[in-house]
């Protein structure tokens, strides 16, 4: 159990048999009456994001989640494969388990797999990934400090707006949760 005054951003409690991560939290205290917690949480069941607001002090079951490094192998159809590093076992994950991830996922990647007992919840992938440059308009000479953009199409399909100077067979470093562009690689 966890009481309330405890929460901090990012600890998982449970919640009439479902779990939810803690997004936001605001302790009030009113000038009359009792102080209260205003949390903001997210459902990692369905993804969903509720208020909800707790008395101070209240106790709540604290989720315990196990974190998994995994190799991602290969897709099949709408499955993702993906093997536990220490027992080599193999699961199939869907797109809907990773997420946005699944447009920065090339074979032998390594994800770490959020698991609530013997149940996938989530999908933690790399913050930040390579990935060569497969297609794109070629750079012309002198364009290297103008700032203008480009669109290219990534090794795993995923289009990122980058500078005129990168061309195709070029590694880019890309930020997978704003999918932006950071630097050649």
């Amino acid at each position: 159990m966890i009481s309330t005054n405890d929460f901090h951003t990012g600890i998982s409690i449970e919640l009439d048999g479902q779990v939810f991560e803690v997004l936001e939290f605001q302790h009030v205290k009113p000038g009359k009456g009792q102080a209260f917690v205003r949390s903001k949480l997210k459902n990692l069941n369905t993804g969903s994001i509720v208020d909800k607001t707790f008395r101070a002090g209240e106790k709540v079951p604290r989720a315990h989640l196990d974190k998994k490094e995994m190799e991602y192998l290969y897709r099949d159809d709408d499955f993702f494969y993906v093997m536990d590093m220490e027992t080599y076992e193999q699961i199939s994950l869907s797109a809907d388990q990773i997420g946005d991830g699944v447009k920065y996922l090339k074979e032998n990647d390594r994800l770490n797999v959020v698991l609530y007992g013997e149940k996938v919840i989530g999908v933690d992938v790399p913050i930040t990934v390579v990935l060569a440059v497969a297609e794109t308009e070629p750079g012309l000479k002198g364009d290297t400090a103008s700032g203008a953009s480009k669109p290219a199409t990534l090794e795993t399909g995923v289009v990122v707006q980058v500078p005129l100077f990168i061309n195709e067979g070029d590694s880019v470093k890309v930020d997978t949760r704003t999918g932006s562009y950071i630097e050649r690689a």
